[in-house]
């Protein structure tokens, strides 16, 4: 499986739009400063995610995202179209030394 996600910053509350097949570890790259993009602005939490069963698929829908400029209709678009996150609630990925009994 392959992840669109959205992070957000906590401080600053920029997004940040990327793709990836390892959820969990990307995001946790992102808030060890290993993106120059994004390490400017850490720490970042992950606002919103969908799951897709290919990168191509993934690689489409990241790149319809960063083309959307304006935060009302990046907000829409994940609403309209079954984000998992904030716009739309759901099972938040286990990080992986998490125990799934504790969740």
């Amino acid at each position: 499986m392959f992840f669109v996600y959205i992070l957000e910053a906590e401080k600053s509350k920029r997004y940040y739009i990327g793709q990836t097949e390892n959820l969990d570890e990307r995001v946790a790259r992102h808030n060890q400063g290993y993106n120059l993009s994004t390490k400017s602005y850490i720490p970042w939490k992950l606002k919103w995610w969908h799951e897709y069963e290919s990168r191509s698929e993934a690689v489409k829908i990241e790149k319809q995202l960063k083309g959307i400029k304006k935060r009302l209709g990046l907000e829409k678009f994940v609403r309209d179209n079954n984000f998992r996150g904030v716009a739309q609630p759901g099972p938040v990925p286990l990080m992986q030394n998490e125990d799934p009994r504790k969740t």
